[in-house]
C-alpha cells in the first residue's frame, strides 16, 4: 500500500507541474498571435485537452505497471486487453465520469481516488484559465 501511496503522490505532483507549465506556455502564445486571436484560442483549447490526455496517460501507465502485481490490487472485469482497460479506466476516473464496468480493488483504489480528485481539480483549473484568457481576449478586442 505504501508503494501505491508514494507513486500516487508523485503522480499528482508531476501532473500539477505538467499542468502549470502547459498553462503558462499556452498563455504566452497570446502575445505571439496578435490579430489572429481565433487561431490562438483554438490552439489553447487543443493544448489544454492534450495536457489532460498526457496526465491521464501517466495514470494509465502506472495502472499498467502495478496491475500485474497482485499485492497492489487490480482492476477487475477487464475485456481481456489490459492496456486498453487501463487506458479507458484512467480516462473514466480522471474525468470523474464514474465507472461500473471496471472496478479497482486493493491498493489501486487509493490511486483511483487520487486520480479522480486530481482530474477534478485540474479540469476546474483549466476551465478557470480559459475563462480568464477569454476575458482578456475580449478586453483586448474592445481596446482596438
Amino acid at each position: 500500500m505504501i508503494t501505491v501511496i508514494l507513486l500516487s503522490s508523485l503522480l499528482v505532483i508531476v501532473c500539477v507541474g505538467i499542468h502549470y507549465n502547459s498553462l503558462v506556455s499556452l498563455s504566452s502564445l497570446r502575445r505571439r498571435f496578435g490579430e489572429k486571436r481565433k487561431w490562438w484560442i483554438n490552439l489553447v483549447i487543443l493544448g489544454a485537452l492534450l495536457t489532460h490526455v498526457v496526465e491521464m496517460m501517466l495514470f494509465s501507465l502506472c495502472y499498467s505497471l502495478l496491475g500485474p502485481w497482485d499485492r497492489y490490487g487490480s482492476i477487475i472485469d477487464s475485456s481481456g486487453n489490459p492496456s486498453e482497460d487501463y487506458w479507458y479506466f484512467s480516462f473514466v476516473a480522471y474525468t470523474s465520469l464514474g465507472f461500473g464496468d471496471l472496478t479497482p480493488v486493493g491498493a489501486l483504489r487509493f490511486m483511483t481516488a487520487l486520480e479522480t480528485l486530481t482530474g477534478l481539480v485540474l479540469i476546474a483549473w483549466t476551465a478557470s484559465f480559459l475563462f480568464v484568457e477569454m476575458q482578456s481576449w475580449a478586453e483586448e478586442a474592445q481596446q482596438e
